[in-house]
């Protein structure tokens, strides 16, 4: 119960690895790493090596899904 005497409701948990694997921006969009980079680079070219080092947004049909796992996603910057 809060000071008023009130029932509050429990806190909805953030699923943690989803934190580690996501990053929220300023606009609220959801953004991910692109695949492919963690090993096994040595034959793959520079110009492919520099499309997938940086970030990109999520599809627009996973956005839902992984909000559920983000409860707190406006915080999380």
């Amino acid at each position: 119960m809060n000071k008023k005497g009130e029932i509050e409701m429990p806190k909805m948990k953030t699923h943690k690895s989803a934190a580690k694997r996501y990053k929220v921006t300023a606009s609220g969009k959801i953004q991910r790493r692109h695949a492919g980079i963690g090993h096994l680079l040595q034959h793959k070219s520079g110009s492919r090596k520099r499309k997938i080092f940086g970030d990109i947004a999520i599809a627009d049909s996973q956005v839902k899904l992984v909000s559920y796992e983000l409860p707190y996603k406006k915080y999380s910057r």
